[in-house]
């Protein structure tokens, strides 16, 4: 699998002033690069000071592991989505996977971590202002959005 770029936006989405990049990667570690590359990209389009930047790759990439760990196990093959919108002093960050997916209610443990994830859960809830984190409704996979307001 290659990785594919869209630069397209819904219509209400560029109506509204802001752009979604959407990338697709393969669910391989190595693969998780070319996500932080495309931040660093964004950082041309709005300015992003070097501490937030720091900031959102850790978090992305925390994101992107834990899909490719969690919902690709055994190695199999499958492919991360990653979307990017950016709407003046807000960047979002939305990770989706279709592996074998999970329930965030009984994978969660009352601390805000999924049990066999580690910190990484934690790290993107202390750099996001805002954090979604939930299975696919009627689908398999999971999605993991994080929002952060940029500095001005």
């Amino acid at each position: 699998m290659r990785p594919e770029i869209d630069e397209t936006a819904p219509a209400e989405a560029k109506a509204g002033g802001s752009r979604v990049v959407r990338l697709t990667i393969p669910a391989k570690a190595e693969y998780i690069t070319l996500g932080r590359l495309a931040l660093s990209g964004l950082a041309a389009v709005r300015p992003i000071n070097d501490e937030e930047l720091a900031d959102l790759k850790l978090a992305l990439t925390e994101a992107c592991s834990n899909s490719i760990r969690h919902a690709y196990p055994d190695g199999t093959d499958g492919h991360v989505q990653i979307a990017y919108e950016l709407d003046g002093t807000r960047l979002a960050v939305e990770v989706v996977d279709d592996g074998e997916g999970f329930d965030p209610e009984l994978d969660d443990d009352g601390e805000g971590e999924l049990s066999e994830g580690g910190l990484g859960i934690a790290i993107i809830r202390a750099i996001a202002d805002e954090f979604e984190l939930d299975s696919r409704e009627g689908e398999r996979g999971s999605r993991l959005r994080f929002v952060k307001v940029l500095d001005r």
